[in-house]
């Protein structure tokens, strides 16, 4: 119970210590600034919780973003309309993650071998198709995704909630959800009561991939550019954020609410790094420090309960 009530603790103390710490921080616009910035990452960080939660792990993320993100703006700028343009970002998202959870049910492959290749994959094309050239020539009425207000709210955050609340229901209320907790639990016992586990696996990694495409259009609009080196290092703030929000990478456990929790305590770790002139190079030192802890204690957990 204390482990799962740590992430929010953690996340009451860094808010007071920052705002005790800098008078910039309790602003709208300081604010609104960091739900802007972790938007991006909480949104694939809800797909890569089905995928932990499913006992998987994709590190083409970010590649997936990249690719995603490019491609929907090269619409837009061959004259596609907006939300088809979207559209486009979103279906290349879904075929990457249709293709990884192909790949791995149908091939047998472990999921970090078959994600380390298709992030490669991905990144080259992407570096293939633009000529390592950003594209600029977007309509500025696309900025609205990723920097407009909607009631005064920033709109990001109307996505997210839309998104967390459907990554909340398929988990805790459909065949999915429940099908993706047993098989991370056990994936050979969920395979002899009559689950399908290949078609429900990729399923998730299909989910994954389509909110991977989301967020490389909300990042395209926040830069108002596709740019082809987008996303780089993605992957590790996406899993860390999963990680530190109560999720195992052995599978079986993981929550939306904790994801969200996950990703903002990182949000205000860099927001916090940048107001009090922390080097950001630290900034990824400290993330790589907090996965390990996270994940060592859930190992010392499960010790004790086992």
């Amino acid at each position: 119970m204390i482990q799962r009530l740590l992430p929010f603790f953690t996340l009451i103390v860094l808010f007071v210590g920052l705002s005790l710490a800098s008078p910039y921080f309790l602003t709208y616009t300081n604010l609104s600034s960091v739900v802007r910035q972790t938007a991006v990452i909480n949104t694939m960080a809800l797909g890569m919780t089905m995928i932990i939660i499913a006992g998987g792990i994709d590190l083409s993320v970010g590649a997936v973003l990249a690719f995603s993100g490019l491609l929907g703006t090269m619409a837009m700028e061959a004259g596609l309309p907006i939300p088809y343009a979207i559209a486009v970002g979103l279906l290349c998202g879904l075929f990457w993650g249709l293709t990884n959870g192909l790949l791995i049910t149908q091939l047998k492959i472990n999921p970090f071998i078959v994600t380390l290749g298709t992030l490669g994959i991905a990144r080259g094309l992407t570096l293939i198709i633009s000529n390592g050239l950003p594209v600029h020539r977007i309509p500025r009425e696309f900025s609205f995704l990723g920097e407009g207000n909607l009631l005064g709210v920033p709109f990001v955050l109307w996505l997210l909630v839309f998104c967390a609340g459907l990554t909340h229901l398929l988990l805790e209320h459909t065949r999915l959800g429940r099908y993706a907790f047993a098989i991370g639990s056990n994936p050979e016992a969920a395979y002899y009561t009559g689950i399908p586990v290949a078609f429900h696996t990729t399923a998730v990694y299909a989910y994954s991939g389509l909110l991977c495409g989301l967020a490389g259009m909300i990042e395209a609009s926040r830069l108002m550019t596709g740019q082809p080196t987008a996303g780089q290092g993605y992957e590790l703030q996406v899993i860390a954020a999963v990680v530190i929000g109560g999720g195992s990478l052995r599978g079986g456990e993981g929550s939306v609410l904790g994801t969200l929790i996950g990703a903002f305590i990182m949000g205000l770790l860099s927001n916090g790094s940048d107001l009090l002139g922390i080097s950001p190079y630290l900034q990824q030192a400290i993330i790589g420090a907090v996965i390990i802890l996270a994940v060592a204690v859930d190992e010392l957990r499960k010790r004790k309960l086992g």
